[in-house]
Parts: structure tokens; C-alpha cells; sequence
């Protein structure tokens, strides 16, 4: 991103990279000014000093905000010190921890012109997808000084694996780290942290991290310094009381609408919605994987949508799968992704105008986290969530969480869509069968609504 072309006050300080203390080095303010990045975003203004000068983190911070660079170039720049004489093959000196494997490839990617400005240093990506035997044999053969990756493959790798030399790693960064703390990871978490030294740096970032914070004593900070970076919510409608406006969770471009009608409505309007902002590129989130295969057929053998890119995306696919959905839709200028949470935190999908939440999501968290792939550093973004009638309490719900929506209105004369849809079924089993799977699955999740109160 060229910080030229951006605004700086919507999403920049007016601090330089050239003006932190401690300074940065020549070859990373090089590389920064050649990816254009010239001044800080203010998450990165206040936590890049702060790790460069030893210093644990926890960063709290809108999503778009910025946070990888945040992290990647103290990263690089405490390797650089501690990387006076060059690391042993298997001596591990970082490690980046992110829940997804499209997160921790993004990030991978992102770090790979600061950590060529440091001679001898490799790192690796570690994610699900690729037999775990083949990472073993590259880092026998190559060697690894910072891991990138997910919390299961670092796991596996680190059990598996005896050469690796994790005695003198000097930062831990745990990415999403909400999410990395719950249920699911929790073994794999503890297990990685077991296995390293006490004395490192260690930094949590999120969108979201009131459930982290009573865990950072199991990441083993050390009086971290807490970094909350708030977007001022500049103009909505006067019925918004003051204290909203004070500071919101979601980016400060971004404008969030509801819409409330009823299930037989729903895909009518769904339709409606995508037909009006066809030149742009949407993301519509389901509930389940089953949700995002039945919506993948029924919606290209619509009238009203012949021409549209549809692309699925959702965790069950195979990697090389999901690689190639989320490729495509980032070179796209305009089109629709379908699909599952498995998209909703942290990517940085380039020019994502408008995003659809077809199903609110289980886990209210994951909520600023969907909405946060519009908007972000700055840009102007809009995001709308379907509501049944009886869901209502959930619009006063996200406003108490500093999350206010405003009303969209339902449509009623919209084309119908549901006779389409069900002679689509009618005539082809695939599709027949696809949408019993998808309406068992999300009546199953639906139950495990993390609200049960709203949505029950």
C-alpha cells in the first residue's frame, strides 16, 4: 500500500518509521520504503517500541489496523541483535502463532522481504495441507530460525522433531490470540510454551482480547504492556448516544446496517442485495461448511445472478483447494466469496467493498472479526447482517459490545427467488441433496449459538 495515496489522518500517525526510538535499521526502514510504507499506523506506533525495547505485549486493536507489521518488524530487528554471529541451522530464535493456515501463509508472505535483509536467517511456514513428513525432511535439510504457523503442525513438528534448538528464542508472538485460547488449542498452546525458555519477549495481538486476557498468564507474560488502539466512530445518526461514538470496535469507514425478515424472505433479499452491488466484491459468511457447498450451486442457476463470480471457500476443503478460492477472489475487481469463519480473521483481502453476514455467527466475537475485512486502514467499507424477527435482542446486544448497527429496511417487492431454487432441486439430485445436508448442519450449529438466549 502506497501511504502517499492514503489519507493520514483516517488510518496513519505522523510518526515515521525513521522517527521510532529505538531507531530501526537501515535495510527494514529500506524495505518498508519500498513496499510504501512510510508512516505508522497508530497500533504500530505504539507497540514496535515497545517490543524493540524488550518489552511483553498485549495489543488490542481494530482489525485492518495494521498488527502484522506490528510484530514482523521487531521481530526482525531482535534477530538482527541477537544475530551477531549467525544462528546455528536449527537454533529457533522466533515463532509466530496464528490460528488458520490462510492467516499464517499471509503472514509468511508478508515477512519475506524484511527477513531477507537478514543473512543466515530462514523461516519456515508450518501448516496442515502438506505431509508433516515433508516439513520434517526440509528442515532436517534447510534448517529453521523462525516458524510460521498454526498451532497443531508447530505441535506435531515440535514432538516429532529433537534437532530443533529452542534454547535461545528471543520472541513468541501468539496472532488472534482469542482464538488460539480457545478449547481447541489450548493443549497445543501449552505444550509449545512448555518447551521454551522463560526469558523471551512475548506479544498477543487480537481484534478482540477481553477472553485473552485472563489467559496471558498461560502464554507466560511477564507484566505486559497493554496497547488498546480504539476507531473513533465519527458520523452516525443522532439516535447514537455520545458514549457509542466515544470509541467502537469496528474501523471507523465502515458502515454496519441490519436487516430483519423473515426465512422465507431471506434468500430473496440475499439475491436482491448481491444484484445491487454487482461491481463490487462482497464476502457472504454461512454458519457451516454444508451451508457454503448448497449456496455454491443453488445461487449460480439463478436468473439474476448468471455472470456473477461466485467462489466457495470453508475449512473442509482440501488445501490446495482453498489456496486457489482465496487467490482467485483477491485478483477478482468484483464478485462474491462464499463462505465459513475460516475467512474471518485477519486476512487482508485487497478491495472488499461490502460484507454479508447470511447467518450471524456463533460466537459473537467473530462478529467485529467478519465485518473487519471491509474497511480497513482507512478505506470506506459497508457490512450487513440478516436477522429473523424473533433475533431482534441481538442488535441491542452488539451495541452494549460497542459494536451499533443501524436499520436497513426490508425490501418486499424484490423477485422471489425460492420457486427458482427449488425446481433447481428438483431437477438436479446434487442440488436436492446439498440443501438437506445444509439445513441439518445449520440447525446443529444454530443450537450452539454462543447466545443462546437471542437465538434460541
Amino acid at each position: 500500500m502506497d501511504s502517499n495515496t492514503q489519507n493520514p489522518g483516517s488510518a496513519l500517525t505522523d510518526t515515521r518509521f525513521s522517527d521510532l526510538k529505538p531507531p530501526l535499521s537501515e535495510p527494514v526502514l529500506e524495505a518498508l520504503s519500498q513496499a510504501g510504507f512510510k508512516f505508522c499506523t497508530p497500533v504500530q506506533a505504539a507497540t514496535i517500541p515497545l517490543l524493540c525495547s524488550f518489552k511483553d505485549v498485549a495489543v488490542d486493536a481494530a482489525t485492518g489496523s495494521g498488527k502484522t507489521l506490528a510484530f514482523l518488524i521487531p521481530i526482525v530487528e531482535i534477530l538482527r541483535r541477537s544475530s551477531s554471529s549467525p544462528p546455528k541451522r536449527h537454533q529457533v530464535m522466533g515463532i509466530i502463532i496464528s490460528p488458520t493456515r490462510e492467516l499464517s501463509s499471509q503472514i509468511y508472505n508478508v515477512a519475506q522481504p524484511f527477513i531477507s535483509t537478514l543473512p543466515n536467517v530462514k523461516s519456515m511456514l508450518l501448516v496442515g495441507g502438506v505431509e508433516v513428513k515433508a516439513d520434517v525432511k526440509k528442515i532436517e535439510e534447510e534448517g529453521a530460525n523462525l516458524l510460521i504457523g498454526t498451532p497443531g503442525r508447530l505441535y506435531d513438528i515440535m514432538d516429532r522433531m529433537d534437532v530443533l534448538d529452542f534454547r535461545n528464542l528471543e520472541i513468541l508472538i501468539l496472532d488472534e490470540a482469542d482464538r488460539l485460547l480457545d478449547m481447541g488449542f489450548q493443549k497445543q498452546i501449552n505444550y509449545i510454551i512448555s518447551r521454551l525458555p522463560k526469558l523471551r519477549r512475548t506479544g498477543l495481538f487480537s481484534a478482540t482480547q477481553t477472553e485473552a486476557v485472563e489467559e496471558l498468564s498461560k502464554a507466560g507474560l511477564r507484566n505486559p504492556v497493554r496497547v488498546e488502539v480504539r476507531a473513533e466512530t465519527k458520523s452516525l445518526s443522532n439516535s447514537v448516544s455520545s458514549e457509542q461514538l466515544a470509541s467502537s470496535k469496528t474501523p471507523s469507514g465502515l458502515h454496519l446496517e441490519y436487516l430483519e425478515c423473515e426465512a422465507d424472505k431471506k434468500a430473496s433479499q440475499l439475491v436482491d442485495l448481491l444484484v445491487k452491488t454487482k461491481s463490487k466484491k462482497v464476502i457472504v459468511y454461512f454458519m457451516t461448511c454444508a451451508c457454503v457447498d448448497y449456496w455454491g450451486v443453488v445461487l449460480p442457476c439463478l436468473n439474476a445472478l448468471k455472470g456473477f463470480s461466485l467462489i466457495a471457500l470453508h475449512g473442509k476443503m482440501k488445501q490446495t483447494a482453498r489456496e486457489k478460492a482465496l487467490a482467485s477472489f483477491t485478483s477478482l475487481s468484483s464478485g462474491i466469496l462464499l463462505c465459513t469463519d475460516v475467512a474471518a480473521r485477519g486476512l487482508d483481502i485487497p478491495g472488499v467493498d461490502c460484507i454479508v453476514q447470511y447467518d450471524p455467527p456463533q460466537d459473537p466475537n467473530v462478529f467485529v472479526h467478519r465485518v473487519g475485512r471491509t474497511a480497513r486502514l482507512g478505506r470506506q467499507g459497508s457490512a450487513i447482517v440478516f436477522l429473523f424477527p424473533k433475533e431482534e435482542a441481538y442488535i441491542e446486544f452488539l451495541r452494549i459490545r460497542r459494536v451499533p448497527l443501524q436499520e436497513r429496511k426490508c425490501i418486499d417487492d424484490v423477485a422471489d427467488v425460492v420457486p427458482q431454487i427449488r425446481s433447481a432441486a428438483l431437477k438436479d439430485r446434487d442440488v436436492m441433496e446439498k440443501g438437506l445436508r445444509a439445513f441439518v448442519s445449520f440447525i446443529r450449529a444454530y443450537k450452539e449459538h454462543h447466545c443462546s438466549y437471542i437465538f434460541s
